[in-house]
């Protein structure tokens, strides 16, 4: 139990952060978000899209702490609901790059970065798994006897949430060092709405993948 005036019902503390540590490098839905924006707007989309799905846990978490998660559990029509927005979220973000033109010019717009920032936000939000998730994995290190709980739930998700976000972020930048390695050539304007198009279709490819998950 974490002592001094953090006096919180939390044990175990470093096997919870090396576990927090391989859940959030294996890739997941949220680390193929990034690297698909990364590669198709440039590593500053890919940033964003890191805070956007670091601000979607801090909901799952405050909603988790208070117990609104435990709703998804026991509710198989909430579930389904949440679930099938979070697909239809998912399709139509990728349905919109997909309609990118193969001919299109490296001088296109770039997509404004609050905007990136609210997808993922929004994508991992509707994404009743990682509520689940939450629900499932944060109480198997904090102690049930003790008082603080939720206080508790708060710090684990804080210190889970932080590096999977600082994970991301360098994911963010490796991708975005790729393609603008590649954008180099000739061809960068056909190969940069080609990029985006993958990326459309590997979101597409989530939200299916999300809409045929069960609980």
């Amino acid at each position: 139990m974490i002592g001094g005036s953090l006096d919180l019902p939390i044990h175990d503390l470093p096997l919870f952060m090396a576990a927090a540590f391989l859940v959030n490098l294996t890739p997941g839905p949220d680390m193929l978000f990034v690297i698909g924006n990364s590669a198709a707007n440039g590593r500053r989309a890919g940033v964003m899209a890191s805070l956007g799905i670091g601000a979607g846990c801090v909901l799952h978490t405050l909603l988790a702490a208070v117990g609104l998660s435990a709703l998804l559990a026991a509710s198989a029509l909430a579930f389904e609901v949440v679930k099938w927005l979070g697909a239809a979220y998912l399709v139509w973000i990728g349905i919109g790059m997909l309609r990118s033109k193969p001919g299109a010019t490296a001088t296109a717009a770039p997509v404004p970065a609050h905007r990136v920032f609210w997808q993922g936000a929004v994508t991992n939000a509707l994404n009743p798994k990682v509520a689940l998730f939450f629900l499932a994995f944060l109480p198997q290190f904090i102690s049930p006897q003790e008082s603080g709980q939720a206080a508790a739930f708060v710090l684990l998700g804080a210190i889970f949430n932080v590096g999977g976000t600082a994970i991301n972020i360098v994911m963010a930048i490796m991708a975005g060092a790729i393609r603008e390695r590649m954008a180099r050539s000739r061809s960068s304007g056909r190969l940069g709405a080609w990029m985006r198009r993958a990326a459309g279709a590997a979101f597409v490819g989530l939200g299916i993948k999300l809409a045929l998950t069960s609980r």
